[in-house]
């Protein structure tokens, strides 16, 4: 269940303010994996990682379960959607605002 649209995007964005955490989900985006291989390619002990999965798992960008032993992990990409719908509307804006100002330079050359 996503929360309210403003919780999520705070959430998100603070998620992804983080390069270790934006990588994190560049890899998950390749397909689930457990924690260690998740962790695997990282300079932080396993610890670190754990905890920026929770942050992750906070935004909801994350779902895990357990699959014996391991701790799995995959992408929700719901949450990413609620934040580049947010973020369209600020392309449009700067999409004209660009037009403009290209169409100003033109007419002034």
């Amino acid at each position: 269940m996503v929360k309210s649209e403003p919780v999520v995007l705070n959430q998100v964005f603070g998620a992804i303010a983080n390069p270790t955490r934006r990588a994190i989900v560049a890899r998950l985006a390749e397909g689930e994996m457990s924690v260690s291989e998740l962790a695997r390619p990282f300079p932080l002990s396993l610890p670190a990682v754990v905890k920026h999965l929770h942050v992750l798992e906070r935004a909801q960008l994350l779902e895990h379960w357990k699959d014996g032993r391991l701790r799995r992990c995959r992408l929700d990409p719901e949450p990413l959607g609620v934040a580049d719908s947010w973020l369209a509307t600020y392309r449009v804006f700067w999409g004209q605002r660009l037009s403009a100002l290209a169409t100003h330079l033109e007419e002034n050359e």
